[in-house]
C-alpha cells in the first residue's frame, strides 16, 4: 500500500486526560506505532487512525520513575 493515512499520537496525562496531539501521516500501521513509540519518553501515548485506535504504547522510562524516591 503506498498510500499514506493519517494517525495521530496523543500523549496520555495520569489523569487520563490528552495532553498534547501530534498529526502524522503513515504507509501502514505497523510504520505508524514505530514513529509514535517516540513520544514515549514523555508518558503513555494512544496511537489513533481516525476513530480506529490502534494502541497503547506505555513509557520508555515507566520502570525508572519508580526508584527516584530516596
Amino acid at each position: 500500500m503506498s498510500q499514506s493515512q493519517q494517525y495521530r499520537a496523543y500523549l496520555v496525562g495520569e489523569n487520563g486526560v490528552f495532553r498534547s496531539a501530534e498529526a502524522f501521516e503513515a504507509a501502514s500501521d505497523a510504520s505508524a506505532l514505530t514513529f509514535a513509540r517516540q513520544f514515549t519518553r514523555h508518558g503513555k501515548v494512544e496511537v489513533w487512525q481516525l476513530g480506529r485506535k490502534i494502541a497503547v504504547l506505555e513509557p520508555e522510562q515507566q520502570h525508572q520513575a519508580r526508584f527516584t524516591r530516596q
